[in-house]
């Protein structure tokens, strides 16, 4: 049986909001909220938080979970949990973002066992339907465009397709949009393929990680689910969070 690794990798560089994840909602650090759901995965043998703060670290040990130290030269969460897997092997590597609050893991194990039978696979992530033009819209929402197969032909902050024809309101009532999930799915060859990639140039202009796999050939699986999360970049966004865990 696969063996599965789940890695959440966390820093506290942020530019609207540093040390996010260790900010106290209701006394409780963000990242606990992400952790916690998680761990009630019943698919994922090991949780590891991967950090290079000590802050972090710290913080995760009081509350029980795994730390796995890591170097600071990283610019991306797959990065920084490919220097953990060479550690601690494993055949199923899912990347959790510290931030992505409303993570379910229910959504984590279907999504999970679908990969795991697709043999074939290397890159897999989730995306959910986008039902309103303020989403599609925000820059912070990245949106994928699929495949009829489902699998990912882009990704951008930019709301593609284009509508050249039609109104220019309710975009959403005119084609189908798909806003993704910061979660990804790797087997682990393909993980350490992508950290031995240099950052492509999309990548670069975009901020979006996942564009270094389409850049250099690759597919992406996306898993549909009705799953959203809750986005928090700024310390007034927090408020959001009661939507959640109340």
């Amino acid at each position: 049986m696969a063996k599965v690794i789940a890695v959440i990798p966390a820093r506290l560089g942020s530019n609207r909001f540093p040390g996010k994840v260790t900010f106290l909602y209701n006394n409780i650090p963000l990242i606990y909220y992400v952790h916690n759901e998680v761990s009630k995965s019943k698919k994922i043998d090991r949780l590891i938080v991967a950090t290079d703060s000590k802050q972090i670290k710290s913080v995760v040990e009081d509350f029980g979970g795994e730390v796995i130290m890591t170097s600071k030269r990283h610019q991306t969460g797959s990065d920084r949990i490919a220097e953990v897997i060479k550690k601690t092997g494993g055949d199923i590597i899912v990347n959790i973002q510290a931030d992505n609050f409303g993570v379910k893991a229910g959504v984590l194990d279907r999504a999970i066992t679908e990969f795991t039978r697709k043999r074939n696979l290397q890159y897999g992530t989730l995306a959910y339907k986008i039902d309103n033009d303020r989403e599609l819209m925000d820059p912070n929402l990245v949106k994928v465009v699929l495949s009829d197969e489902d699998y990912a032909l882009w990704f951008s902050r930019y709301p593609i397709p284009y509508i050249k024809s039609g109104k220019k309101k309710n975009y959403t009532t005119q084609h189908s949009f798909y806003g993704h999930i910061g979660i990804y799915f790797y087997r682990k060859q393909g993980l350490i393929k992508f950290a031995g990639w240099k950052r492509s140039t999309c990548e670069k202009a975009e901020s979006l990680e996942q564009l270094r796999i389409l850049e250099n050939g690759e597919k992406i699986k996306v898993f549909k689910t009705k799953m959203n999360s809750v986005s928090v970049d700024a310390p007034e966004d927090v408020k959001n969070l009661s939507h959640i865990y109340g």
